[in-house]
């Protein structure tokens, strides 16, 4: 084996890496990944949404007035009183 076999590649880069440097041109030169423009404006768009629907919850929150509560019959009632011991009144 010769010495100058041994470094057949000691002037020039083997042939799998001389194009590597092209790639890389390639790549400056398109600009952004269409797929990390579609991520980041679908991401964009959920977060808007969710910001949007707790600014409107909060401010729902402030200015609505309080849900009124739904009477209770007399008969839940006299019911309830007989649970805790308290005879209904006229018995």
């Amino acid at each position: 084996m010769d010495v100058e076999d041994g470094f057949e590649f000691a002037d020039h880069s083997p042939p799998s890496f001389q194009n590597v440097g092209n790639v890389v041109k390639d790549i400056e030169a398109k600009g952004f990944n269409p797929g990390l423009i579609v991520l980041l404006l679908v991401g964009g768009l959920v977060l808007t949404f969710l910001i949007g629907n707790y600014a409107l919850y909060v401010y729902a929150q402030k200015t609505l007035p309080p849900k009124k509560k739904k009477p209770i019959s007399k008969k839940k009632m006299k019911r309830e009183r007989l649970k805790h011991g308290v005879s209904a009144p006229g018995e």
